[in-house]
């Protein structure tokens, strides 16, 4: 899988056919780094494009043009293998509710953009409108059309839908992905409010207890699942809040390559929270190997870091909100 600039990536100067056989820019608009490996990258797709386009012939037979799934084994099993990019915006908004709220709530969307605005809503989304994929083409000024009116739109809308969250840091990221995904203002945002309200609530909240309490489940799973690294995090007291915050908020975001996020986003819309554990564990437990390697990580994150069940999570978060609500008091 392609890898982003800040991902590492072996160093080695490709030749100029290599060069003008691909393209400076990723599927997903974000501009390659000047030492990106072409002839590397060319040797791993020609086998990876063989395995895409069987998936893609396995998913258009399942689809069968409809425009409505549901939820079942089958269908677990081909989200978790990776969902073809032409079927993602159908299955995110499938799996997470927001077709059906969507549908339920016609003309909404556009009812909180003629809303009043709140100013100060309106300069924090500003701000960091620019700050917002740099590397990506069609977040950039000159690009036509721009996205960033569409990422300003998806935000504002959002901060108007739920005023208690507003808008926070990290929030332009997300909506940047799922509007690179869905190509439409309307989606992102119900996609937005599935993420936001109910596969991750409290995360983007001003308190952030639901970011908090899971940072801290985390380490309860590690102490668990893996001990070593676990007794080394405590002998060294490092805040698991320095080394997970960022993984959590921005979804992996800028962490992992551009596909990799996306194979775990796939399964984060269908199976909920209990993704990101999975991956944040099977990182810890592979470190930097893992990341050299990050192709492999969306297969590994259901076998390495054995059962892991919604039950667990929320009795674990139960007794983690209470400590932290308990330090905070």
């Amino acid at each position: 899988m392609e890898k982003k600039s800040k991902t590492a990536q072996r160093t080695r100067s490709p030749d100029r056919s290599a060069r003008d056989r691909v393209d400076s820019v990723d599927p997903y608009g974000f501009q390659r780094s000047k030492d990106f490996d072409y002839e590397s990258y060319e040797e791993l797709m020609s086998e990876y494009l063989v395995v895409l386009t069987r998936r893609t012939i396995k998913w258009s037979k399942l689809l069968k043009g409809k425009r409505r799934v549901q939820k079942n084994v089958k269908l677990k099993r081909y989200v978790r293998k990776g969902i073809p990019n032409e079927h993602r915006a159908l299955i995110w908004m499938a799996a997470s509710g927001g077709q059906d709220q969507l549908e339920k709530n016609p003309g909404y969307y556009q009812s909180l953009l003629g809303a009043q605005h709140d100013p100060k809503l309106v300069e924090t989304i500003c701000t960091d409108l620019n700050r917002t994929f740099p590397d990506n083409v069609a977040f950039r000024k000159t690009a036509n059309p721009c996205m960033q009116k569409a990422l300003y739109n998806v935000l504002l809308a959002y901060g108007n839908h739920n005023p208690n969250v507003g808008y926070c840091q990290g929030m332009n990221f997300v909506a940047g992905y799922l509007l690179i995904i869905t190509k439409d203002e309307e989606k992102s945002f119900w996609l937005m409010d599935a993420l936001l309200g109910r596969i991750l609530p409290d995360y983007y909240s001003p308190a952030m207890m639901g970011l908090k309490t899971d940072q801290e489940v985390l380490g309860e799973l590690v102490k668990v699942k893996i001990p070593g690294v676990w007794q080394a995090m405590m002998d060294h007291n490092v805040m698991w809040s320095l080394v997970v915050s960022r993984w959590f908020i921005c979804l992996y975001i800028d962490v992992l390559p551009v596909e990799t996020v996306l194979r775990i986003w796939d399964c984060l819309f269908y199976e909920g929270s209990k993704i990101l554990f999975r991956v944040a564990l099977t990182l810890i437990q592979h470190q930097q190997a893992l990341l050299q390697q990050a192709q492999s990580l969306p297969d590994k994150i259901f076998t390495e870091p054995g059962s892991l069940s919604i039950a667990t999570l929320s009795k674990l978060r139960a007794t983690c909100r209470s400590r932290i609500s308990a330090e905070e008091h």
